[in-house]
């Protein structure tokens, strides 16, 4: 069987609400215009949804060069996808410290109107390089504001399997948006992204070199900012465990650039 690309999803803002796309450039720091905007607090950190669910409830939008925040009254404010270059400063993203640029005052206040804190939008521009741990990177890559690697991938045939394990304790199934994937496909046994490492999609080549460790953020409904739990960290739990915590879906490196596209095939490499 065929496995073939069903989803390209990107997320503009991290944490913030994603946009599904049906093609999409492949670039050095993961896709393109994925999570290369980052809200941060008065002390220069990152915020995400593990502190503020609402954050999910934000839509995004991509209208020519102009990136789209959306809440759900029905209010939006536009910036443009590449700001000019205002003013500096440090951020941190976990462990990370890379430089970033401030983006509007009037978006800041959108923002901290909506969520009810002090958010300031940032922007990482192509100077500013954030590397990818070396314990698992090939050739010193570099990230945007992602957790810690370019691209994620997961298939309909992992969730299924999931779900059918929720269903079975009782409890409600969830929808993929959940786990924030990058790239989503079908066609392959349940958690056989597990083991793929040099796979091409398109014109673009990837490498699979961590399953993902997922955080509380699955829990919380990814339309209302509703935090849902305990599923499905906790049937995860029981199959699906390991030393760093319970895993779903593979982080992957770019290797070579390209153009992806919804129903393209995946082929080793």
């Amino acid at each position: 069987m065929t496995i073939t690309v069903t989803e390209i999803n990107i997320y503009p803002v991290k944490s913030l609400g994603g946009v599904s796309i049906g093609t999409c450039e492949s670039t050095s720091r993961g896709l393109n215009h994925d999570r290369r905007f980052m809200l941060i607090d008065d002390r220069h950190e990152f915020l995400t949804q593990r502190e503020h669910p609402q954050m999910a409830t934000i839509r995004t939008a991509l209208d020519g060069n102009d990136l789209i925040l959306s809440s759900p009254f029905d209010d939006s404010i536009a910036v443009p996808l590449q700001p000019r270059l205002l003013p500096t400063r440090t951020v941190k993203v976990w462990s990370s410290r890379v430089h970033a640029h401030t983006v509007s005052a009037e978006a800041d206040t959108w923002l901290s109107d909506y969520l009810g804190v002090d958010a300031r939008l940032v922007y990482m521009p192509d100077t500013s390089e954030r590397r990818v741990s070396p314990d698992f990177a090939q050739n010193g890559e570099v990230v945007s504001f992602a957790d810690g690697y370019p691209v994620l991938i997961a298939s309909e045939e992992s969730l299924a399997e999931l779900n059918h394990r929720i269903a079975q304790a009782g409890a409600a199934p969830v929808t993929m948006d959940r786990f924030r994937a990058n790239i989503v496909v079908k066609g392959c046994a349940a958690f056989a992204e597990d083991t793929w490492r040099d796979f091409a999609i398109g014109e673009a080549t990837f490498r699979g070199v961590k399953p993902c460790t997922r955080c509380q953020i699955t829990t919380t409904d990814q339309a209302t900012g509703e935090v849902l739990g305990p599923e499905p960290l906790r049937t995860l739990a029981t199959f699906r465990n390991s030393s760093k915590g319970v895993r779903f879906g593979m982080n992957l490196l770019n290797k070579r650039l390209g153009t992806i596209r919804v129903a393209d095939a995946l082929l080793p490499h």
